[in-house]
């Protein structure tokens, strides 16, 4: 049995998307009500962890590769018999490109990189109070945003491979 370049894409891509939209997902159900229950300083302090460890080898290949696997996904796509495959493809790649990924750049890494910058250990419970609601409401919004996008671009992708091997099978 022999297995196209196509088949192996969409596989990617259903593997990295459904990774992805999984991580947010969950963060969104678990982490951040788990966090809305700690101190300020205990809360800050994860954060600058959680933010400097996620920038790791098998994170940046799943977030990178949903983006990438889309774009080439819809691409295979553009010969699809079925006009709504390529079209529920793009869509599933423009949600998570702008969606995910670019709210991901726009707003959830530059608060990471403020955050990032601040000696929480030098700071007085005020300040701890101060740089919390500047940045976890925020945060947390953007988190949303790009959870919603990135799920969103999963199910579509599903919807599309779903309609495409039906047409496939006719």
């Amino acid at each position: 049995m022999e297995v196209s370049l196509k088949t192996v894409v969409i596989f990617l891509t259903l593997l990295t998307t459904g990774l992805s939209s999984g991580l947010f997902y969950a963060w969104q159900v678990s982490v951040i009500p788990g966090t809305k229950r700690v101190s300020d300083f205990s809360y800050l302090e994860t954060m600058q962890q959680i933010n400097r460890a996620i920038i790791n080898p098998w994170f940046m290949f799943i977030f990178f590769g949903a983006l990438l696997f889309l774009a080439w996904s819809t691409y295979f796509c553009y010969q699809a018999v079925d006009r709504n495959v390529l079209t529920l493809m793009a869509l599933a790649t423009i949600s998570y490109a702008l969606g995910t990924f670019g709210v991901t750049g726009a707003g959830n890494v530059p608060l990471n990189d403020w955050l990032d910058s601040v000696n929480i250990n030098q700071l007085d419970e005020l300040k701890l109070i101060e740089i919390r609601a500047n940045y976890e409401p925020k945060w947390n919004r953007y988190h949303l945003v790009r959870t919603i996008f990135s799920v969103l671009s999963f199910g579509l992708l599903l919807v599309a491979i779903i309609i495409e091997t039906t047409n496939n099978q006719s």
